[in-house]
């Protein structure tokens, strides 16, 4: 388990101040206005360099952010593509069986009857749920709604999921 939760990526600015415009990958971008503390990273949690947030504030469906530092648009400019990530004790506490997407990726996840199916590589959210991504063997990945009544049991210190897949779902995979 990391110690530090990505919560952000960069990409692109707003105005000429120096304001970051940050498509959230958290399931609450208010989160981002209580931000003090952050880090800027690469997707795989590389190169974390110390960051202070100044002020954020929620335009539509992205964050608008500004860091000390970050004065003008150029300088907002060179942080594009750049990941914004938060430490795990500075992180909003999950609700009981909620769980950071970071956590999930890499578990092992198998099916009830079918035994293992692979590893879980990417997770995304539709709006109504979120979809685990499975690496398998196969050519093709699974997809798998992250819903309890699939998804029944998940250890992240063991590193599993159990699941039942839907009917029908593994076979539109094979």
């Amino acid at each position: 388990m990391e110690d530090y939760i990505i919560n952000g990526r960069i990409i692109g600015v707003h105005g000429i101040r120096g304001e970051l415009k940050v498509v959230p990958l958290t399931d609450d971008a208010r989160r981002f206005l209580k931000m003090k503390d952050c880090y800027l990273c690469g997707p795989k949690l590389e190169n974390l360099t110390p960051a202070k947030a100044k002020s954020a504030r929620i335009d539509k469906t992205n964050v608008l952010l500004k860091l000390e530092g970050v004065e003008d648009r150029d300088k907002a400019e060179s942080l594009k593509g750049t990941y914004i990530a938060v430490s795990r004790a500075d992180a909003v506490p999950l609700k009981k069986d909620s769980y950071y997407i970071a956590d999930l990726i890499g578990l092992d996840i198998s099916d009830d009857e079918r035994g293992a199916l692979g590893k879980v590589c990417d997770c995304y959210e539709t709006g109504a749920n979120y979809i685990l991504e499975i690496k398998r063997d196969k050519p093709k990945n699974l997809l798998l709604p992250f819903l309890k009544q699939f998804c029944y049991e998940v250890n992240v210190e063991e590193g599993y999921i159990k699941c039942r897949l839907p009917e029908g779902l593994y076979e539109l995979y094979e």
